[in-house]
This record gives structure tokens, C-alpha cells and sequence, in this order.
């Protein structure tokens, strides 16, 4: 049953659907629902009793636990308002692994200290037998002079080459701030993020579920960087727009034969395991400590691909706009 699933995003309710969805068959799951903070959805109501909002939230966690394998993850997403509930949920059922703050500030509340981050929960189905593979991100640099922000002192030999290994705080990815960048959707993520979840858990062919995709950024980052997705979505709207995105969407997202995530033309997230092959597609300083003010740099045609891999290409490809101006006029 789950084969008519595969590599296609599904209008319906997700509590609907998930029980199409047999139990250990799901590589991964990532969920980014609805916050119940008044968001302006269209086939939503954001702001139900807060009783009612968990009980449903503990449906779907349960469910997303349910289909994925014991190898595989979860992924949530949200504010550490519902998140402290969640991990409640989450612990009787699957092993906690991480709660990782995605730094990503916003407007003042009053009387509080002013959000600056993002959550996203990950746990392992089960932990003993979990897939998971570190992860690296490029050093940081000042953007006047080039030369590392962080001062490593004596230890610069020993530096890699493409950067450090990513921790459980992401500061390097940013929010989606301009509108001419984004969906008509509230709450969009950027496709780079989800690349990461996906590369740090995931093998080449394996199946990601997102049950809240939205108008498809998952499934996006899914297939740019070779993995099969199953998307849910109950507004048909988000579901229009996640399919024309799609159709023009590669799974090219990569240096020779190795998969990884680009954001403007840069790499932003390689696989530690895949270094060894990469390394012969970059020109490396000699001696390794001149990395503190020379960049690595790709070397020519050095695998990059030959369009932009950027999530927020300015311009809407035609059949993508046709579905938000189609939508934008069933809403008005």
C-alpha cells in the first residue's frame, strides 16, 4: 500500500493517511505543525484549546513513531512552548537523542526575553541501532577580511579543512525574512535546514515523511539530495504549490558522486564520512594552518551544479506561480 505514497505529496488529513502507512517502513519522519499561536493557515483554525491542540499533537507523534523503522529518526519541530510537551510524549515511546536549537530571533513578545530560537526534537526509533552520521558545516569567516571568527590559537594544523563538526546549536542557517523569497505559507522552512536533517540520518534511496509538508520544502530537499519523500497536507492549496515546485526539482545536489547540501552555490553541509572523496574537488591551503585567512575553494567545475541550488531563487518558475496565483484567488 505504501508504494502509491512514494515520491508524491497526499491533500488529506494526516491522521487519515497515516493509516496507509505501514508500522516500520519510514526511513525518517519530520514534522513542522501548526504552532497553535494564531498563524494564518487556510484549511486551519491556529488557535484551539490548548487540551484539545496537545491530545491531537500526541496523535500524530505517536503515529510518526509508529511508521518509522528502528533504524530511522524522528524529527519535530516547533517553539519550546509545545516542545517541553512533546519531549513528554516522545519518552515513552522513542529514545531521546537531541534537542537541537536552531538559532532564528524574532519580534519582541513584552515582558519576556526576546525569542531566538527554534527547536527541533530528534529521536531515534531506537538508539542502539540508529542511523546517523556526522556532520560538517564551513568554518566562519569575517566577511570584510576572510580570516576565521574563531581564534584556535596554536591548534590550526589540526584543523579540517571544510569546517567543524555541527553541534546540537544552528546558527549558520537563517530564517526565510523576505517575502519575495517565500510561499504563501506561514511557517516556511529553508530547504537547506531540512537537507541537513536528512543528510545526518538518512542513506541515498531512503523514504522521508513529512505529515504537515506544507507547500513542500521537504519533499524539495528530499529529492534534490536523492531520497524518496511522502508528503501530507490537508489545505489543497499548499499541496498545488508543493507539486509544481517538484516537477522542476533535480536529484543533482552534488560534488562528483557525493551527495550534499548548497545554499547560493556554497556547500553548507557535507557528510564527515564522505570528506575523503570530497577533498580531491577542493584546493586545500598548504601548510593546513594557512586556513585561518584562505578560504578552500572548489576547484573548476569542481562538481558544483550547473544551476543554483539556492532554496530562494529569486522568480517563481512559471507552473509553481500558476499555482499560487490559482490559490491566492480561491482564498480572497
Amino acid at each position: 500500500m505504501i508504494e502509491k505514497y512514494i515520491n508524491e505529496i497526499i491533500q488529506g488529513d494526516c491522521l487519515t493517511l497515516f493509516q496507509d502507512i505501514p508500522d516500520n517502513s519510514i526511513d525518517i519522519t519530520f514534522a513542522d505543525p501548526p504552532f497553535n499561536l494564531r498563524k494564518r493557515y487556510t484549511s486551519y483554525r491556529d488557535n484551539i484549546q490548548i487540551e484539545q491542540y496537545l491530545e491531537w499533537c500526541q496523535k500524530w507523534i505517536s503515529e510518526m513513531v509508529r511508521v518509522t523503522k528502528p533504524t530511522g529518526s524522528i524529527f519535530v519541530h516547533n517553539v519550546p512552548q509545545w516542545l517541553t510537551y512533546y519531549l513528554h510524549f516522545l519518552n515513552k515511546i522513542a529514545d531521546f537523542k537531541h534537542w537541537i536549537s536552531w538559532d532564528a530571533p524574532t519580534a519582541p513578545m513584552g515582558k519576556s526575553l526576546q525569542p531566538a530560537h527554534y527547536g527541533i526534537l530528534y529521536y531515534a526509533k531506537d538508539v542502539k541501532q540508529n542511523k546517523f552520521y556526522e556532520i560538517r558545516y564551513p568554518h566562519k569567516r569575517c566577511r570584510k577580511c576572510g580570516y576565521l571568527l574563531k581564534d584556535y590559537g596554536g591548534k590550526k594544523n589540526g584543523l579540517h579543512p571544510f569546517g567543524p563538526l555541527v553541534s546540537d546549536v544552528w546558527t549558520d542557517i537563517h530564517r526565510i525574512k523576505h517575502d519575495r523569497y517565500r510561499d504563501e505559507h506561514p511557517c516556511q522552512l529553508p530547504v537547506h535546514l531540512l537537507e541537513r536533517v536528512i543528510l545526518m540520518s538518512t542513506d541515498e534511496n531512503d523514504t522521508v515523511l513529512d505529515p504537515f509538508v506544507g507547500t513542500g520544502t521537504t519533499a524539495v530537499a528530499a529529492k534534490r539530495i536523492g531520497r524518496k519523500y511522502i508528503g501530507f497536507d490537508i489545505d489543497t492549496g499548499y499541496v498545488e504549490i508543493a507539486k509544481a515546485k517538484l516537477i522542476h526539482e533535480n536529484s543533482d545536489s552534488k560534488i562528483g558522486n557525493v551527495w550534499v547540501s548548497f545554499f547560493s552555490n556554497e556547500v553548507t553541509t557535507i557528510r564527515h564520512i564522505d570528506w575523503e572523496t570530497l577533498a580531491s574537488f577542493y584546493e586545500v591551503p598548504e601548510p593546513l594552518n594557512k586556513i585561518d585567512f584562505i578560504k578552500i575553494v572548489l576547484k573548476s567545475n569542481g562538481g558544483v551544479p550547473p544551476v543554483c541550488m539556492c532554496s530562494n531563487v529569486q522568480g517563481l518558475k512559471k507552473s509553481e506561480s500558476q499555482a499560487k496565483d490559482k490559490y491566492l484567488f480561491s482564498i480572497r
